[in-house]
């Protein structure tokens, strides 16, 4: 069977409705980073970037977004480092463990203003399953056997997370019509 990520290959785990928010922790078993997040996620899904922080045997991560003003950091902020000033999402890592705690979309993008977070990391339960998977091939591009791809979109499907080379058609119709109004072909 196509390993996916830990939180899913036993089967999708259904969230437990509107969720209030909880707090991230890495991996750090003295001092740990804690990071407040007030309020639901939203898009959660597996990603299959080679940005994106992934557990130790995964193939893709688990990303949802939320947005930025309910961030907080509460514990340990002095051990987090941006793993990339050049990227789109400025992923703020533990320096010592490595984990991804929230990256904000702060340029001029659809996306501005939202946080990228990794549910798994909520202490609490019942935050909302991943409901598609994004960016699939890129897996090839962290060293993925090319010939194995089938059973992997095979397996997200068996998991309904419908399989995507991109982001969800309801994602990219959002930055379709993003881009659409700031050049303005579309009113705003």
């Amino acid at each position: 069977m196509a390993t996916i990520h830990p939180y899913v290959d036993g089967g999708l785990k259904k969230g437990g409705g509107p969720f209030a928010g909880g707090t991230l922790v890495c991996e750090c078993t003295t001092n740990p980073v804690k990071v407040k997040i007030n309020g639901d996620i939203a898009h959660n899904h597996a990603c299959g970037c080679t940005k994106c922080w992934k557990p130790v045997g995964a193939n893709f991560s688990i990303v949802a977004v939320v947005p930025t003003e309910a961030v907080e950091v509460v514990e340990n902020g002095d051990k987090l480092t941006v793993v990339d000033a050049t990227a789109l999402i400025q992923r703020h890592a533990c320096k010592e463990c490595g984990i991804h705690m929230y990256g904000p979309v702060d340029r001029d993008h659809p996306f501005k203003g939202l946080s990228f977070v990794h549910p798994e990391r909520f202490e609490e339960e019942g935050w909302a399953e991943p409901g598609f998977a994004a960016f699939v091939s890129s897996i090839i591009e962290a060293g993925y056997d090319p010939s194995k791809m089938d059973a992997i979109r095979e397996r997200l499907t068996e998991l309904d997370l419908a399989p995507y080379d991109c982001l969800s058609p309801g994602l990219m119709d959002y930055i379709a019509t993003w881009t659409a109004k700031k050049s303005g072909v579309l009113a705003a």
